[in-house]
């Protein structure tokens, strides 16, 4: 079973990226059972359902206008869908969860679009602080009720030197604060695993990159995409992989695919 999530930034902008990507896929390597996307920018009325329909795909969203906005699209039904909004009061569309059916038992796959946070000492950081916190608990209870799940998406966290280009000089600069790295280390102590990390990856190996200083020419990226594995499904993670291809073409989001492959039945 493959796994996957793209920050798209803009679905309007982005959908045939993301049909063609999803059919090169399918051609030339397997196809990807369930995609997590992110940034949508776009209210529930303006989504392909159609489109997304006619290539042989579910989905389920949870827009919102100009910002944020999360889907997953599957190869099967999607069946109790949730879109939860953990911290009090603020009705953003960060997050998306739902059950497929799954070797081994169901699976529950959220997708998640963290807060960026904009700064260290600023209110939207303060912001990011409380829905993180928030997130845990969230996180906590969904677990308790789905042991097998998955987390993906753009965490807006870069939680090792390694996930960084220059950690030194970005230290204690958003998504590299020891504030957000903690948060990280929460999640993952509840049980979570980073499933890239369960393998050796190549140095330099990011999902998003500035559209500005050819940074994506130059590598100058970090790593702030994220699949997260529960205890039960990390026996059957066999690969962890970042597919840099769509970063290429013409017009293309600031993130790159990241996939995940289970094998057998946990």
């Amino acid at each position: 079973m493959r796994l996957a999530t793209w920050n798209v930034n803009s679905l309007a902008a982005r959908l045939p990226h993301v049909l063609d990507w999803l059919a090169q896929q399918q051609q030339h390597a397997a196809p990807i059972d369930v995609l997590a996307l992110q940034e949508l920018k776009m209210v529930q009325e303006k989504f392909p359902f159609a489109a997304l329909h006619a290539a042989g795909l579910h989905a389920a969203c949870f827009g919102q206008k100009a910002y944020n906005g999360v889907a997953l699209l599957a190869r099967q039904p999607l069946r109790e869908v949730h879109r939860p909004t953990p911290c009090a009061g603020d009705e953003s569309a960060r997050l998306i969860a739902a059950t497929v059916d799954a070797p081994g038992g169901p699976l529950r796959i959220v997708s998640a679009y963290f807060v960026n946070g904009q700064a260290p000492g600023s209110e939207k950081y303060a912001y990011k602080m409380r829905w993180l916190e928030a997130l845990h608990e969230w996180l906590r209870a969904e677990l308790a009720q789905h042991p097998r799940l998955i987390l993906m998406g753009d965490l807006n966290i870069a939680p090792e030197d390694a996930d960084s280009h220059d950690p030194a000089r970005l230290a204690d600069t958003i998504c590299h604060s020891p504030q957000e790295k903690a948060h990280f280390a929460r999640l993952l102590a509840l049980g979570m695993t980073d499933a890239f990390r369960l393998f050796a990856q190549a140095a330099g190996s990011f999902t998003w990159w500035d559209y500005r200083q050819a940074a994506f020419r130059r590598n100058l990226g970090l790593r702030i995409d994220h699949i997260l594995a529960s205890a039960p499904l990390v026996p059957c993670i066999s690969a962890c992989t970042i597919d840099r291809t769509p970063r290429s073409w013409p017009r293309p989001s600031d993130h790159a695919p990241m996939l995940v492959e289970l094998a057998g039945t946990g």
